[in-house]
Parts: structure tokens; C-alpha cells; sequence
């Protein structure tokens, strides 16, 4: 079994992992360690691409960099830690964006990777292969994004695109959890393991196309439209018309289809948590609080202007506490488990597919 995370690393994870830190506390010792060093290596990357004051070419370097450390570290290496000061230096100057959690988690690179490398050899080519479609994917977003901005709007052009942005940051995440829990959690279970990875990755990119329908105002302003341009032009729309929180008329109906793609990515990852064995207690509920705070948050946006900034949806800190709550007094009972779904208006898949007209 691996060590626990260091007392620092623990509360560096605290720092920046914000409501993720609740489902890695609950997840058993035999993997806690484990996903907790991929997410804050994978928080770096987002960092360093988010670094808005350091140059696109100095933050593709970080990222390349930062890749090369882990994929060393998967060999057991001893590579240099890299040198990330000017990018931390960047989010503590006066105009800079981020937080001093961020920071520090780029000044601990080195021992981040050190924790990378004590891990033993079936862990480390799982968490390097997140890892390095993960910072592929941050590369792939400098290069569309990195000169956006509000005045001048960037899109991905095609639904295949958008796929791939969400398999890249989080559908590959289900893969990685799965591979990890069936290494060392149940590994002798009979499941069917082809329709386990493919709901792991579904149930990722329902997560990440949450946090894009619920961040679009925002993701304009930054110049930045997840939103495929020839989807949006099959409904007379551009990226610039989505700046106005009048279009939401207009808008409305693609919406929905895509609130409806991501409900059926989240009932995917129902499915995935129930195929789990029933003896996983902490591992269903880790994957289930996730995909219930996703689901109130369509809720919410079925109903709401999402174009206007200023009535951005966001489950408050009580709302999950109550579900959280709810959701271990539920476990014992399958039926009442069942119905935290179904008071979200959600209801498993039964043989649906995964791909949607727009």
C-alpha cells in the first residue's frame, strides 16, 4: 500500500482542489495517494496555462517541461525538478490572476514528482498516461485560445473537437479512476471492463460539459467559445451574439440539446457507480457526489438566462453538505439510493447512445 500524502501535500491539495478535496478524503488508502498527486500535477498544468501574464511560448515551454518531469519520474529517473518561479512570480504580481494556493503548488513541483516516483510500478505509467493527455490537452488550448480575448473571440469549429477537449481534460480521468480502482481495489470481480471504461469516460466529460454550459458568459469574456462554430451557425448564431444575455431566446433551444448531452453523460456515470461492487461504499459515494451536484446544477440552468454573468449557477456549500449527507444515509437502501437521481430529473441509462443530433 502507498504512503499517505505528506501533511503539507494534504493541505496544499486542500488549497487548490476546492470541492474535489471531499471526494479524495473519502476514497480508500489504497488509492487516496495516488489520485491526489495526478490531480495536483494536473492542477499544475492548468495553472501554468492559465498564467495570463507569462507568454504563451514560456507557458508552452512550462507545459512541455513539466511533461517530460512526469514522464521521467514514470521511469523511476532522476531528472531535474523543473523551475517554475517566473509563473509563480506571474500570479503574485499585483495584476496577475490566481491564487497564492496556485503558487505554491507550481514552487512544489519538485516534490510533487518525488511522490510521483516512490509509487510502484503499476501506478506510475497510469497516472503518466493521464498526464500526459492531460497537458497535450492544456498545449492544444494555448495554441486555439492564447491570443483570445473578448474582442476577439475564438471557437472550436466542430462537435468532434468539443468531444475531444472534454475526453482530453476529464473524459481520460474516468480511464485513469477506473484502471486504478480495478488494480487495487477489486481486481478479481467479473465486470463487463469495455462498458466500465467507456461510462468512466462518459461520465468524466458530463462533468467537464457541466462546468462549459455553465461557464459560457465567462469563457467569452476570455475570448474563449467551446461552443462548436458549425453548430452554432446550423442555428443562425455566432460566439459574439452569446456576449449579448438577450440571445438567450435564440439560443435556448441548442442549449437544451447539449443540457441533454450532459444529462445523458451524468446517467452514464450512475450506471458506472451502480456496476461498481456494492462492498465500494466509498468509492460509489466519491462518484456519486460529483455526478449529483452536476445534475441540480442542469437543473438549474434549464431554467436560467446562462448568458447573463450575473445569475451564474453554483450549488451553494449547505445544498452539497445536504446531499452529501443525504447520500450515505441513502446508501443501505437501493431504492431511496436510486431516487437521488430521480429528484434531479435524471434517470439511468437504459441503452441509450452517446451521440446527439445538433
Amino acid at each position: 500500500m502507498p504512503r499517505p500524502l505528506p501533511t503539507d501535500m494534504r493541505q496544499l491539495l486542500r488549497r487548490v482542489s476546492r470541492s474535489f478535496y471531499l471526494t479524495i478524503r473519502i476514497l480508500p488508502q489504497k488509492i487516496q495517494p495516488q489520485i491526489g498527486v495526478a490531480y495536483l500535477l494536473a492542477r499544475a498544468a492548468d495553472t501554468i496555462a492559465d498564467t495570463h501574464l507569462v507568454p504563451i511560448k514560456r507557458r508552452l515551454e512550462a507545459l512541455c517541461d513539466l511533461r517530460e518531469n512526469i514522464l521521467d519520474a514514470e521511469r523511476g529517473g532522476a531528472r531535474p525538478a523543473p523551475v517554475f518561479s517566473d509563473l509563480g512570480a506571474a500570479i503574485d504580481a499585483p495584476t496577475g490572476r490566481g491564487t497564492a494556493g496556485e503558487r505554491d503548488l507550481l514552487l512544489s513541483a519538485g516534490k510533487i514528482l518525488g511522490l510521483l516516483r516512490a509509487f510502484p510500478p503499476e501506478d506510475r505509467p497510469l497516472i503518466a498516461n493521464l498526464l500526459t493527455t492531460i497537458t497535450a490537452g492544456q498545449e492544444l488550448d494555448l495554441e486555439r485560445f492564447g491570443d483570445a480575448s473578448g474582442e476577439r473571440i475564438a471557437a472550436l469549429r466542430t462537435d468532434v473537437e468539443m468531444d475531444d477537449y472534454t475526453y482530453r481534460v476529464a473524459g481520460c480521468v474516468g480511464e485513469f479512476w477506473t484502471k486504478l480502482c480495478r488494480t487495487h481495489l477489486f481486481p478479481a470481480v467479473h465486470l463487463d471492463d469495455r462498458l466500465l471504461l467507456e461510462n468512466g469516460v462518459r461520465f468524466g466529460k458530463g462533468l467537464q460539459l457541466v462546468n462549459i454550459l455553465r461557464d459560457v458568459p465567462g469563457d467569452l469574456r476570455q475570448g474563449r467559445c467551446y461552443l462548436p462554430l458549425e453548430i452554432l451557425a446550423g442555428h443562425g448564431l455566432t460566439p459574439e451574439a452569446l456576449l449579448s444575455a438577450g440571445s438567450m431566446e435564440s439560443f435556448r433551444p441548442l442549449y437544451r440539446v447539449y443540457l441533454q448531452r450532459a444529462e445523458e453523460h451524468l446517467a452514464a456515470g450512475w450506471d458506472y457507480t451502480n456496476s461498481l461492487p456494492r462492498s465500494q461504499v466509498r468509492v460509489r459515494l466519491a462518484c456519486a457526489w460529483p455526478i449529483l451536484i452536476g445534475m441540480k446544477t442542469l437543473a438549474q440552468l434549464h431554467t436560467k438566462n446562462v448568458l447573463d454573468e450575473r445569475d451564474r449557477v453554483k450549488i451553494s456549500r449547505p445544498e452539497i453538505r445536504r446531499l452529501i449527507l443525504r447520500s450515505v444515509f441513502c446508501y443501505p437502501i437501493p431504492s431511496k439510493w436510486n431516487c437521488l437521481v430521480r429528484t434531479c430529473g435524471i434517470r439511468p441509462n437504459r441503452g441509450r447512445g452517446q451521440s446527439l443530433r445538433v
